[in-house]
């Protein structure tokens, strides 16, 4: 018979397709994390039941965290009723802040700002309030060399609200 596959008809054909609740496996998350270091960042589900779950930590997140969380989310739906692809992983670095205890982890480092306008902030975080951020700007470099260590002025502090900002990356340093 059309549609069937080892004596089951093909979902799809059958329209029982249906997506993945995105609610239901941001509550799955939520639950397994609960209050520790670990936290949600963002769950995106496809049309095609791809799950992808970013989580960050307080003092980072390791594979192992990763894996027992999807291993936890796997468990917890069932394949026979919707089919899915499920990615868990660490935000990434150069990956854009999201949420207000991402910027507090990373209080006292180097952000690149860019506001809702466009315009490009660089500096040192040194506030994160519920409102939004503190910024020391970068002193601006005299002459055609830079210098190794930018540095900041105390002088040029900003507060940036969260509702202003399109995105902030923290300035990854090699040295």
């Amino acid at each position: 018979m059309p549609g069937e596959k080892g004596g089951r008809q093909s979902p799809s054909l059958l329209g029982l397709y249906h997506m993945i609740d995105k609610q239901q496996v941001i509550e799955l998350v939520d639950d397994y994390l609960g209050n520790g270091p670990l936290f949600l960042v963002s769950v995106r589900v496809s049309t095609q039941n791809r799950i992808l779950i970013l989580v960050d930590g307080d003092q980072g997140v390791n594979i192992s965290d990763c894996v027992k969380l999807s291993r936890h989310i796997e468990s917890s739906l069932d394949r026979e009723q919707e089919d899915f692809e499920l990615q868990v992983s660490s935000v990434g670095v150069g990956q854009p802040l999201q949420l207000a205890r991402q910027y507090r982890n990373n209080e006292g480092r180097r952000l690149e700002v860019t506001n809702t306008q466009g315009e490009k902030l660089s500096g040192k975080l040194i506030e994160v309030s519920d409102e939004g951020i503190g910024l020391e700007r970068d002193k601006p470099q005299k002459g055609k060399k830079r210098k190794k260590e930018i540095e900041t002025d105390a002088e040029a502090r900003v507060f940036v609200p969260f509702s202003q900002i399109a995105e902030a990356k923290v300035q990854v340093s090699f040295k």
